[in-house]
């Protein structure tokens, strides 16, 4: 049986994560710091999910904390690492950069220097679409430069990459990174815009929505960012011998490392998305036109080529049927008639 270290366990996507790799058999070590960014209660409830799986063996710590992964590493030996955790949001880093700081990249700094000293077979770690930052050539492509982040989030999660390449470099770590595209779906964060929304609406409050509108995502729904996640653990990356890489692959000419989109592949208006929910909700939203917000930016478009070259896979629910299936968990959730 297979030992996999999922940090951020009890955040949305890794709790997804966490659970599908127990469901398919593998034995996780669920690694969440339980912090207060949003509520915690959420986080214990998908922990306790967790719970029942005998193969399931959580660690409530910190990332940053010096030491503590170096220990778990020594004492789990894992053969699979996919590090999820982090502190996330554009808006957020803007008030409160050093948690960050901290959680980002310290956080990163002691996972790889467990990593270095007990070498997983595969090394898996979250980036972002916002790692694209100002480059507007779409669709974002994971070989176009990707220098000029907008927020310190985007910035820090840019580094991470950097960080982790050259660990895979100087250490032969086979690394790949994902820059995930607006995830979404069942057991979401509070602070993203389908749950603020979707909140708002059912209590008949108005929602802020930024850029007048002007915007477009790329909404991934998380049970086909999973399947695209469990896929690549498989697509071990190794370092080419002669430094060649294959035309429209990301993989480093002197590392074991590979960043790789995963996304729908669909850009969709925002107030296509607003729609959605009002589908699902059977209600009408109060729309709040705003600017644009500091640090954002007004589109993201992944090429999903790449991850369909090396897994077979490539993202497709419907934004429509993914609102639909998020908006069933809220009422269930939270008692909504």
């Amino acid at each position: 049986m297979q030992t996999v270290l999922v940090t951020g366990s009890a955040g949305f996507i890794g709790f997804h994560v966490a659970k599908r790799l127990l469901d398919d058999g593998m034995r996780v070590v669920g690694l969440d710091a339980m912090t207060d960014y949003y509520d915690v209660a959420l986080k214990e409830a998908r922990h306790a999910l967790l719970a029942p799986y005998d193969t399931f063996v959580p660690e409530i710590a910190r990332l940053e904390e010096p030491g503590r992964l170096a220990a778990l590493f020594a004492r789990e030996q894992p053969d699979l690492v996919i590090h999820l955790a982090a502190q996330a949001g554009v808006r957020a880093s803007i008030e409160a950069p050093r948690s960050y700081l901290e959680s980002n990249l310290a956080g990163t700094f002691e996972l790889l220097e467990a990593a270095r000293a007990h070498p997983p077979r595969h090394l898996l770690l979250a980036s972002t679409s916002s790692a694209y930052g100002a480059n507007d050539h779409m669709p974002y492509v994971e070989t176009d430069r990707a220098d000029h982040q907008m927020s310190f989030y985007a910035a820090t999660k840019k580094a991470t990459e950097s960080m982790a390449h050259s660990y895979a470099h100087l250490f032969a770590l086979p690394t790949t990174m994902f820059r995930f595209f607006t995830v979404y779906g069942p057991w979401g964060r509070p602070d993203m815009a389908l749950f603020r929304f979707t909140r708002a609406i059912l209590e008949g409050a108005p929602i802020d929505v930024y850029n007048h509108g002007n915007m477009r995502r790329d909404f991934t729904f998380i049970d086909d960012l999973v399947e695209a996640i469990v896929r690549l653990a498989r697509a071990v990356p190794e370092r080419p011998a002669d430094g060649a890489v294959p035309e429209g692959d990301s993989l480093s000419p002197v590392a074991p490392f590979r960043v790789v989109n995963i996304g729908n592949s669909e850009p969709v208006e925002l107030g296509a998305f607003i729609d959605a929910i009002e589908a699902a909700t059977g209600r009408p939203a109060t729309r709040n036109l705003m600017p644009m917000q500091p640090g954002d930016v007004p589109a993201t478009w992944a090429d999903a080529t790449l991850l369909e070259r090396l897994t077979g896979y490539r993202p497709s629910t419907p934004v429509a049927e993914g609102v639909a299936r998020f908006v069933a968990w809220y009422r269930a959730y939270y008692d909504v008639a």
